[in-house]
């Protein structure tokens, strides 16, 4: 099994490996050639992340800064809004619905590490120094017709279900049901939230 498989399975994994490095290197160039496009360079920009992204529906907008760990992980839906300074640490799947507003400093987190230190760093090597610390993954799933406030945190393992707003400044720790807004430090649900109907 690679160390990528192991990553995908949520399997303690050495992300010091050859092959998650390079790709790691790759998405931090892409979402820096990202950030130094021409805002209005509509072309260009969609070129970058249909390279950058695992997979994108139809009108992707993505404002820069964007930070990701290896962007291939990443897939979105139709009519996506990223807004500015988002992270994505995508160490293991983050699936993005449809109609999806993500507001400005949003964090999605798939990656854990150990609690105890030397679960995390194993033995120092003779010069004093460690290996890359060891780390986990969860995956982040966000369903459809979904909000997240400014400055969200979502943590691994979190499902975000359908016609859900979540709260600026939110900590969402466990899964979400559909149809509630919720919000707090931890995320909780509040109450319904219900279509309108006429």
């Amino acid at each position: 099994m690679t160390e990528r498989e192991k990553m995908l399975a949520g399997q303690l994994y050495d992300c010091g490996d050859a092959e998650l490095l390079e790709q790691w290197h790759k998405a931090k160039d892409l979402v820096r050639d990202y950030s130094r496009t021409d805002s209005a360079n509509a072309e260009e920009k969609g070129r970058i992340l249909d390279e950058l992204l695992g997979g994108h529906g139809e009108n992707l907008w993505v404002t820069a800064p964007f930070y990701v760990d290896y962007g291939n992980n990443i897939y979105f839906g139709n009519n996506c809004e990223v807004n500015m300074n988002c992270t994505f640490l995508d160490d293991n799947k983050i699936v993005v619905g449809n109609n999806a507003l993500i507001a400005p400093n949003v964090q999605i987190y798939t990656a854990f590490h150990p609690a105890n230190a030397a679960d995390r760093f194993g033995e120092p090597k003779e010069d004093g120094s460690f290996e890359f610390c060891k780390t986990q993954t969860a995956p982040v799933v966000i369903g459809d017709n979904v909000w997240i406030g400014g400055g969200a945190i979502i943590m691994p393992g979190v499902t975000i279900g359908d016609n859900v707003v979540i709260g600026a400044g939110s900590i969402v720790t466990r899964d979400i049901p559909d149809n509630v807004v919720a919000y707090g430090s931890p995320c909780r649900v509040m109450r319904e939230n219900k279509s309108d109907e006429k």
